[in-house]
């Protein structure tokens, strides 16, 4: 079972940061506009967090829904994956937000099994509006492009070959890519040369002090051009010249989800560590770390038992959201914000009875105050689960 596919017994997947999910209901009508519901603020949050969930079309459960990237108010993408049971692989699902509602895609002409595990939106006016990264059950990575109203395989160097896998995709302000992979035995990003993507190159190999080929589960692009990228020990900066590797993340088993990279002195990074044994269902302790320039920092979270699934930035690019699942009160998302100086609790809308919203994606909303959030009802990959989004703003 690839990591960062689904929600992984417990709950909070990353990889995915990027995980994603998409749906069996193709035929069904878009969503309509969702009448508020009103979130409930934290103890000691101050105002009262302007969260709602907004309807979603369902899919074969069990359904998650691993990436969310907004181009604007009236459009975003979310995938993911839908009909997967525990270990087993489902189907790849895709949803679109037309500024009214969200609407199932249709992705059956893909033609493979397995899951869309991350999207990133273009600039405007861009040859290709989005991109996404999946797998399937044979082993094999895809590259795709939204093509108008579809989502089409695009080539890069390495397609097709063993070895050869993509991990989350972002997009820069000139409208290049950038990967996070493996090739050739190696960790590295794959970069476009060019917004259409006609031209691919893999970067040199991300040096490690053990030889390992770690994972990278997330990958971003900061404000000055250069590539970050988090694995679950792991995190780097590739300036298309050079690796500079960060010192090394302690943890006994740690599942970094999302990385957020201010500045090369300001870098936030979420997730969560199961730590020593335990008995079977045991819940991780909540992860959240800023790294100063200089050494790694454990910084207080408003909750300390579940995980932290996602942190989105402000319209400045710096910190503003996480998403997170609380252990002891999974009844909604618990959201942290951050004030300035300190991140404060933040609940979502309260969730259906016997489901428990797992939020492992959020994205800003170009334009607005607001963001996206998309995840899952359960904290098992096990039907009935389905998808869930919430909107703030």
């Amino acid at each position: 079972m690839r990591r960062r596919s689904f929600v992984s017994g417990l709950a909070a997947t990353t990889a995915a940061t990027g995980l994603g999910l998409t749906a069996a209901g193709h035929g069904h009508a878009a969503a309509t506009a969702p009448a508020p519901t009103d979130g409930r603020s934290g103890r000691g949050a101050g105002p009262r967090a302007a969260w709602r969930e907004v309807p979603v079309p369902a899919g074969a459960p069990a359904v998650l829904l691993s990436a969310v990237a907004a181009a604007g108010p009236d459009l975003a993408w979310a995938v993911g994956e839908e009909a997967r049971s525990g270990s087993t692989s489902g189907r790849p699902v895709a949803r679109t937000w037309d500024g009214s509602g969200w609407q199932a895609t249709d992705v059956s002409h893909l033609a493979f099994a397995g899951s869309i595990r991350n999207v990133a939106a273009a600039p405007a006016g861009a040859a290709v509006a989005a991109w996404a990264v999946a797998y399937d059950r044979a082993g094999a990575d895809h590259l795709l492009a939204r093509d108008g109203a579809t989502w089409r395989e695009h080539d890069f160097p390495g397609r097709g070959e063993s070895g050869t896998e993509l991990w989350a995709v972002a997009v820069a302000p000139d409208g290049t890519v950038r990967i996070s992979g493996t090739r050739d035995g190696a960790s590295r990003v794959l970069r476009s040369g060019d917004a259409a993507g006609t031209r691919w190159s893999w970067s040199p190999p991300l040096p490690t002090d053990d030889g390992s080929v770690p994972s990278l589960w997330n990958v971003h692009v900061d404000r000055a051009g250069a590539t970050w990228v988090s694995g679950d020990v792991v995190v780097a900066r590739y300036d298309d010249r050079s690796w500079l590797v960060l010192p090394r993340l302690a943890g006994l088993r740690p599942s970094v989800t999302d990385l957020l990279p201010v500045a090369p002195d300001d870098i936030w990074l979420t997730g969560h560590d199961y730590g020593a044994g335990g008995p079977p269902g045991k819940p991780p302790s909540v992860v959240l770390r800023h790294y100063d320039g200089t050494a790694w920092s454990d910084i207080a979270a408003p909750f300390t038992v579940g995980s932290l699934g996602a942190i989105a930035p402000d319209a400045a690019g710096g910190p503003a959201l996480i998403a997170g699942w609380d252990f002891w009160d999974g009844t909604s998302a618990h959201y942290l914000r951050w004030d300035g100086t300190a991140w404060t609790s933040e609940r979502g809308p309260v969730a259906a009875q016997g489901t428990t919203p797992v939020m492992s994606a959020l994205a800003p909303i170009p334009g607005t105050a607001g963001f996206w959030s998309a995840g899952t009802t359960a904290k098992s990959p096990f039907p009935p689960a389905q998808a869930r989004i919430e909107r703030y703003g």
